[in-house]
């Protein structure tokens, strides 16, 4: 089994994920705040861009990201990782191979897998080389269409394998808590963060679900 690279730690908190948003300044305006909130990891996940823009936006999040000490993980892209100097890269079942790029970013990036509900993928994805463990989705979720769905039991079935577990979809402050109970270290939210009345308000109550702020 890989041990985990000493840049990743022991993360727990928020794994941010930013929405799709076309305006850079906008989009910077929106994840800033946030990252003084508490978010403890930000991906910058961008499906609508063209290479340009995605490409403009992830350097200015890594530049953001570098200010708050706050990692940055680029979704799908590893040659946007490795150029705009991000912490790592997060990849899905069609989106590369996780030791390619494992061999491409080094031994100190953070290379996360989505494995969905399957434990035989994830414990695949760390024997490649794999920083951390995706799996879900949890609960309904408006960002994607998802036909497979995990439950609690896996992340505690997969704390053998040594790496972060991140918990994924439809995830709240209200519904987090078995999750947190079996063993999952990161929450990966997108719209309960970015489509609430406050989003910094919505950061703070994902800290608090697990016990990260007192107040």
């Amino acid at each position: 089994m890989n041990p985990v690279p000493p840049s990743i730690g022991a993360p727990r908190g928020l794994y941010l994920i930013t929405p799709d948003e076309p305006d850079t300044a906008r989009l910077l305006a929106r994840v800033a705040p946030l990252l003084s909130a508490g978010a403890t990891w930000l991906q910058y996940r961008q499906k609508t861009a063209g290479d340009a823009l995605r490409h403009q936006q992830a350097a200015a999040l890594q530049a953001l990201c570098a200010e708050a000490g706050v990692p940055l993980i680029v979704n799908d892209d590893v040659a946007l990782a490795q150029a705009v100097g991000a912490a790592g890269v997060h990849l899905g079942e069609d989106d590369g191979d996780i030791a390619a790029a494992r061999a491409l970013l080094g031994p100190q990036a953070i290379v996360g897998a989505s494995c969905y509900d399957e434990l035989a993928r994830a414990q695949r994805a760390v024997a490649a080389g794999a920083s951390y463990v995706a799996f879900g989705a949890f609960f309904p979720t408006q960002s994607k269409l998802t036909t497979r769905r995990a439950s609690p039991a896996l992340l505690a079935q997969a704390a053998a394998l040594g790496v972060p577990r991140v918990a994924i979809g439809g995830i709240t402050p209200d519904n987090m808590g078995p999750l947190v109970a079996a063993g999952a270290d990161l929450m990966a939210v997108i719209g309960g963060v970015f489509d609430a009345p406050d989003p910094a308000a919505a950061v703070r109550a994902y800290r608090r679900g697990f016990d990260l702020d007192s107040l």
